[in-house]
């Protein structure tokens, strides 16, 4: 699926290595369930974008949170996931992230694991269709921004 064409306006404030690593894991994501949506933010203080198979944050499986120095790749309903590979941080009731500097580290292949696991109980938890064609939409605008300085 092509990206909505602001995500790349939305994350121009961000050094060419978070910009390029957002991608790349957009992409991951993307390449793993093809169906979901993608739900893009521009909030106050991160860029974000949320994958659901419908066009609900409360049905997204996983996000991704774009930072100055890194970007989170979270899991909606994280506490759900049996038995992890991979340590997942947050405190929240539901959800969990990891934190990713560079795709050297990127442990790819339990990361697929986590996330079609989160998409069937994202699934198991709501009623949803999968898309026939699924988007790249912009959720909100926020007018105040925290971004870093280049």
């Amino acid at each position: 699926m092509k990206a909505h064409p602001d995500l790349k306006k939305f994350i121009k404030p961000y050094s060419e290595s978070i910009q390029k690593l957002t991608l790349e894991i957009r992409e991951f994501v993307l390449a793993i369930v093809p169906e979901a949506n993608e739900l893009i933010w521009d909030n106050y203080n991160a860029v974000a974008m949320a994958y659901s198979k419908s066009e609900k944050l409360s049905d997204a499986f996983c996000h991704i949170a774009v930072y100055s120095k890194h970007v989170n790749l979270g899991f909606n309903r994280g506490v759900e996931l049996k038995s992890p590979p991979i340590k997942l941080h947050g405190k929240g009731k539901l959800i969990r992230h990891i934190k990713v500097t560079d795709l050297e580290s990127f442990p790819k292949e339990s990361l697929q694991k986590m996330i079609l696991e989160a998409s069937v109980i994202a699934e198991m938890h709501n009623s949803v269709e999968v898309n026939q064609k699924p988007k790249s939409l912009v959720m909100s605008i926020s007018e105040k921004k925290i971004r870093p300085k280049k």
